[in-house]
């Protein structure tokens, strides 16, 4: 089933996506890949969320970290191509624009986890945690693009903060 979302993501990124100014995205696409490698590698002994594949592919799809590293390069791409390129101007629109892709990504897990068994949650992640998260992290994407350092900074100040809030010991961190 992740083959399948992932190639949703690929034909939208292919069809919507602004193919033009794919380097102007570059780092920022970067950026979105970085963030999740760094949880992926941070809380490698404690992990918030995990993907697993039952449906199709689950010879291919052995485990969390071969899926991640689909959805980081396959699907992260795709969504910055179409997200920042037709990011909106005024601010009404920006938030409308925002809320979209939020409401989107937390479907989608919403979907996985309680119906098609491909993510589970741990250590006091839930849905509202994903849903916090994504507004964050939509925020941070579009800061980024205009201003990485910035987002950087922000983002060091949600990981301490999400350690902080779910009481992660800093010995799991490997």
């Amino acid at each position: 089933m992740h083959f399948l979302f992932n190639a949703l993501f690929l034909l939208a990124g292919i069809k919507w996506g602004d193919w033009r100014r794919w380097k102007d995205y570059y780092s920022t696409i970067l950026f979105f890949i970085i963030g999740d490698l760094l949880y992926s590698c941070l809380l490698y002994n404690h992990q918030l969320w995990a993907y697993q594949e039952n449906i199709l592919g689950e010879h291919i799809l052995r485990n969390d970290l071969i899926i991640s590293l689909m959805i980081m390069f396959v699907s992260y791409p795709a969504t910055i191509l179409i997200y920042l390129g037709r990011f909106p101007q005024t601010i009404w629109k920006k938030t409308f624009w925002i809320t979209l892709w939020v409401i989107l990504y937390s479907t989608l897990e919403l979907l996985n986890l309680k119906f098609l068994d491909l993510i589970n949650h741990f250590n006091g992640w839930n849905i509202w945690w994903s849903v916090l998260f994504n507004i964050v992290m939509f925020s941070f994407l579009r800061i980024h693009y205009k201003n990485p350092l910035l987002a950087w900074g922000l983002s060091f100040v949600w990981i301490i903060f999400i350690f902080y809030a779910l009481k992660i010991p800093l010995e799991k961190i490997k």
